[in-house]
């Protein structure tokens, strides 16, 4: 009787171990799959507030494979990591540029620019891509949102 308790408790433990094994290969391909062509890139965008902010982070995420957008109102520039298997940079200026703003490559859609609230309508002249504040851009645009 010993024996055979003694024989089902080592399948016991060679069954469990097999087992273990799977579930460990079944996780690493898991995690290949969740692995993406992480690409980030930072080019300048005009607007003026909160309100554009919105907007610009709205067409930037709303292209298949943008994983983040993040618009800065003072330095007139956003950080966008995206997916580079889904899209590409200039698939991500042309979203925001149909929303009506203009990048540093692509012009803003004219009649997507006449239905922005007065106060999203900023200067085609503005400067993009500021290491600082543009003057009078103190950073108190950030308590609208």
């Amino acid at each position: 009787m010993k024996k055979v308790m003694l024989s089902i408790a080592v399948l016991a433990v060679i069954g469990m171990t097999s087992c273990k094994n799977q579930t460990e290969e079944k996780q690493e391909t898991t995690e290949e799959v969740k692995e993406m062509a992480t690409a980030e890139t930072t080019f300048g965008v005009r607007g003026n507030c909160s309100m554009c902010k919105r907007t610009i982070e709205k067409a930037a995420n709303s292209v298949d494979g943008v994983v983040s957008a993040n618009w800065d109102i003072d330095l007139k520039k956003i950080d966008v990591t995206y997916d580079g298997a889904k899209t590409d940079e200039k698939a991500i200026h042309n979203a925001i540029a149909a929303s009506g703003y203009d990048t540093d490559k692509v012009a803003g859609n004219k009649e997507a620019y006449n239905k922005l609230p007065q106060c999203c309508q900023y200067d085609h002249e503005m400067k993009m891509s500021l290491t600082e504040p543009a003057e009078g851009e103190g950073g108190n645009h950030h308590h609208m949102e």
